[in-house]
Parts: C-alpha cells; sequence; structure tokens
C-alpha cells in the first residue's frame, strides 16, 4: 500500500478500532488528525492538530504523501437535543467541514476519501417494507440523517468535478468492545438480572460489530471497485430485540430475564413519556442489504454476531471489576 493513510476521528470508538489495525498489520504511515493527542499514543501515528475542519487549508503539512483520508469526525446523533437550531448545527459539522476537508484532499492530489456516514441516510424504519439498498432514494427523517445525506450528495458533486475517487459506507447500530449508550445500559441490565419487558419483540434489525465495520473500511482503502460507490454494512444476520438481549445474556453468562409484555403495549408507553423514538428503536425494524457490499467487494463479515457480543460482553465485564 503506497502513501499514508489520514484518519479523523481517530480517538473515537470506530477510528480507534481503525487504528489499531492498521497498525497492526503495518501496512502503511498513519496520519491521524485530532483536537488533542491522546494518552498512550499510537508509535506509528502521526498527529495532527485541528479544531475546526474549517479553517483547513491544502497547502498544509497535513495532506503530505497522503494517498487516502477516512473521515470519521462528525457531530453525532444525540438523543437529547440542546441546541437551538439543531440542524444548522449538524450542518456546520458534518456538511460544511467535510466538504472543506475533502475539497482540501482533492486540491493536494489524494487519491480517495472514504466517508463514514450514517444508515440514518436511508431513514428511520423498514416497517411494512423491504430492507434499505444502498442506491435507493434516501429518506432522512431527523436533522443529523439530513446533515448526512447533504454531506454524501456533496461529496459525490465533488468527485465528478474532481479526480478524488468518493466511497461512501452507511452502518446501523455499531457495537463492540467498549461500547456506550443504550447498547452499554442493556449490558448492565442483563449484567445484574434487571427483568426487562422484552420478551415478546418480533422485528428485526440489522447491526455491525466493530470489527466488521473495520474491516469493511480497511477492503475500501485500495479496493477498485469502492471508487465512487455507496455501501451499507452489517452482521448479515438480523435480530429481534429479543433475541438479541437473549444473545447477550448468553455472552455475558446471564441468562436474560425477559417479561413478554406485547410489543404495543411498549410503543404506547414510550410515546406516553415522550420517548416515542426510543419505543421505535426497541420495538420497530431497521434492516439493510447488503447484497452490494458482498457482490461488488467480494467482502463477507468476518465475525459472526456471537463472536462479537462475546468479545463485547467480555470487555464490559473486564471493565467493570477494575
Amino acid at each position: 500500500m503506497s502513501g499514508a493513510i489520514l484518519i479523523t476521528g481517530a480517538t473515537g470508538f470506530v477510528g480507534s478500532a481503525l487504528m489499531r489495525r492498521l497498525e497492526r498489520e503495518g501496512q502503511t504511515p498513519l496520519r491521524a488528525l485530532v483536537r488533542r493527542v491522546p494518552a498512550g499514543e499510537h508509535p506509528r501515528t502521526e498527529y495532527c492538530l485541528m479544531d475546526d475542519l474549517g479553517t483547513l487549508a491544502p497547502e498544509q503539512a497535513l495532506f503530505a504523501n497522503v494517498d487516502t483520508v477516512i473521515h470519521l469526525a462528525s457531530r453525532v446523533h444525540v438523543m437529547n437535543e440542546t441546541s437551538q437550531d439543531p440542524l444548522a448545527a449538524f450542518r456546520k459539522v458534518n456538511v460544511d467541514g467535510t466538504l472543506n476537508l475533502a475539497r482540501a484532499a482533492a486540491r493536494a492530489g489524494v487519491r480517495r476519501f472514504i466517508f463514514v456516514s450514517s444508515i440514518k441516510v436511508n431513514g428511520e424504519s423498514t416497517d411494512g417494507r423491504q430492507p434499505f439498498t444502498a442506491d435507493e432514494q434516501p429518506d432522512p427523517q431527523d436533522p443529523y440523517g439530513v446533515s448526512k445525506r447533504e454531506a454524501e450528495d456533496a461529496l459525490r458533486q465533488l468527485a465528478i468535478d474532481t479526480s478524488l475517487e468518493v466511497v461512501i459506507v452507511r452502518p446501523p447500530l455499531v457495537y463492540g468492545p467498549g461500547v456506550k449508550a443504550n447498547f452499554r445500559s442493556m449490558l448492565g441490565w442483563l449484567g445484574k438480572g434487571v427483568p426487562l419487558p422484552f420478551g415478546a419483540i418480533n422485528n428485526a434489525r440489522s447491526l455491525v460489530a466493530l470489527d466488521n465495520l473495520v474491516d469493511l473500511l480497511v477492503t475500501c482503502i485500495q479496493h477498485p471497485a469502492a471508487a465512487n460507490q455507496t455501501f451499507l454494512v452489517s452482521d448479515g444476520r438480523d435480530l429481534s430485540t429479543t433475541q438479541l438481549l437473549v444473545r447477550l445474556g448468553v455472552a455475558l453468562g446471564k441468562p436474560a430475564r425477559l417479561l413478554p409484555i406485547p410489543a404495543g403495549w411498549l410503543r404506547g408507553a414510550a410515546t406516553l413519556v415522550g420517548k416515542g423514538a426510543l419505543g421505535q428503536r426497541l420495538c420497530g425494524s431497521l434492516r439493510v442489504d447488503i447484497v452490494k457490499t458482498r457482490e461488488l467487494l467480494g467482502w463477507t463479515p468476518p465475525v459472526s454476531v456471537d463472536q462479537a457480543f462475546k468479545l463485547t460482553a467480555d470487555n464490559f465485564l473486564k471493565e467493570r471489576e477494575q
């Protein structure tokens, strides 16, 4: 592999795992664009400090000998939004910052720009319909999803106007060792043996293990067929909320205690307390079709769901003991 790889969001959940994978393989020099150098920095990584992608210029040493940019940094979706104008806040980082980075990369002669987007560009639910596909008409429903779609559109136009190859990857919920938010909360509930009212949920949701997402990103660095394409990614196995909790319980060595409460009741209760979106995620379906990813790239998720759950559970138990 020739040339350096520049990674934004390198200290995040996905970015840290991606850097560990690339360093372990020893394939290329790595350069990380960060706001602060993390403790225990990676020995083969050069760190570049920057607070605002909007101030980026192509003449900076940041792009020297860079072949590929993997753009993970973003303003992420949040459950309790505090901004008075969420769409403007998302656009500033996810659209303007992304496009400024990509334009600077193109002017500096970077070959490929890999943009980690979100399945929220497709929509929020596949209830009553077939799984989402990579090339269908997008239908984002919230400001975060809208900002990611606008960034995708701008990057595609940039690829037309320049020689920059753009690759877009839309993951659903990503889990793995060190996962936070709702997934970690589920691990905590299961670990404590808390009875949960999710024993009768017959939905189907696609997830992607951290190792599987990282493997696809590594594949996209050099694969010639990835240029100027959009890919969906998952573990290739959809689970209901009930199945998810049962399998996580097995991974933890703590059988899930699930009460068979009807999904309709749970949705109604969530709506009454202002948690309708959470009720949708727990009870609704969101499936993705990765046939294009498999066929065009010859890619198969290398880690099974149960293997990934065990890695996640073991890390959770280790952290809890510390």
